[in-house]
């Protein structure tokens, strides 16, 4: 059993993740409090942004704005409509007309998907086209490991990270993660946009996916499974709760899904043979009440 690691200064450990103090991000807005007192606040800048693939407009996402390049081509990767070999010749982004075009070299087939589309329980109404089952049908995950004495020092080094959600709330987070190290950190009013991000960047820097976990705060639902999946991660973790589909797909694609990870706690629903429990419990400390998010308190 191996003691907590020492944690490294969380602002200097990742490779990528938002500034929560960029003023195109969040603003000031005054109000007043329960005792009537006037107060000034951060409220999240939520904006549209157009995607089209080529010539067609696939969908408008609702997304705070940064990063618009790895959320669009993160969004056409996971539902699909690009594939990882696929040749992306440009992304053109237009910040005034909020539009951006990813032009590909190979001629796509987006025109099946288009006609098929669910409304997925993701905040800020996520939705994902054509054949939910086709990530899961086809998955062959790798056979990862994922360490307890891992889980815990992530779980620490993000929720302590300065984020956007601490700054102004009402957001999500997702992390991409290799071993106890988390890489790149993403947020955004729905979670669905977040991975997309992420998986936009790891299309764009070639990052191989099976050595990887994913880490989330929102609900493990079964939009989240059909992402993680799609991008070949074979691991996905969340502080709050799960929804039965969610898991259920888990177990179809032999994904291991943790949820409810806070302080020394999580539950595994799916994928329990990846779990090496290599942490003393003893040397695990729990969740400061000064850093916790939402899903500590509520599961949504």
């Amino acid at each position: 059993m191996s003691k907590p690691k020492i944690v490294p200064d969380v602002e200097d450990d990742y490779l990528l993740r938002p500034d929560p103090a960029d003023p195109r991000l969040s603003v000031k807005v005054s109000g007043i409090d329960e005792t009537g007192k006037a107060i000034n606040t951060s409220v999240v800048v939520e904006r549209p942004l157009t995607i089209f693939l080529n010539r067609q407009e696939i969908v408008t996402a609702m997304t705070i704005g940064d990063y618009p390049e790895y959320l669009a081509v993160g969004f056409l990767l996971n539902q699909n409509m690009l594939r990882p070999d696929d040749m992306v010749t440009e992304v053109e982004y237009d910040d005034d007309l909020e539009v951006i075009v990813v032009r590909t070299e190979r001629a796509t087939n987006y025109e099946k998907k288009l006609k098929k589309k669910v409304q997925t329980s993701g905040c800020a109404q996520g939705t994902v086209f054509g054949d939910l089952m086709e990530a899961i049908e086809n998955a062959d995950l790798p056979k990862a490991e994922l360490r307890t004495s891992w889980l815990y020092t992530l779980t620490h080094k993000i929720n302590t990270t300065p984020s956007l959600y601490l700054e102004a709330g009402a957001i999500h987070g997702c992390v991409l993660c290799q071993g106890d190290r988390p890489l790149v950190y993403m947020e955004d009013v729905g979670r669905h946009n977040a991975v997309d991000k992420i998986a936009g960047w790891m299309f764009k820097n070639k990052v191989p996916a099976g050595d990887k976990i994913f880490y989330t705060t929102g609900r493990l639902t079964s939009e989240m499974v059909i992402k993680t999946v799609r991008m070949g991660i074979p691991i996905l973790v969340s502080r709050s709760g799960f929804t039965a589909w969610g898991v259920e797909l888990a177990k179809k694609a032999g994904l291991t899904l943790i949820g409810r990870a806070r302080g020394k706690r999580f539950v595994a629903l799916s994928g329990e043979e990846r779990i090496v429990y290599d942490q003393d419990l003893n040397y695990v400390e729990e969740e400061s009440a000064r850093h916790r998010r939402k899903a500590a308190v509520h599961d949504d």
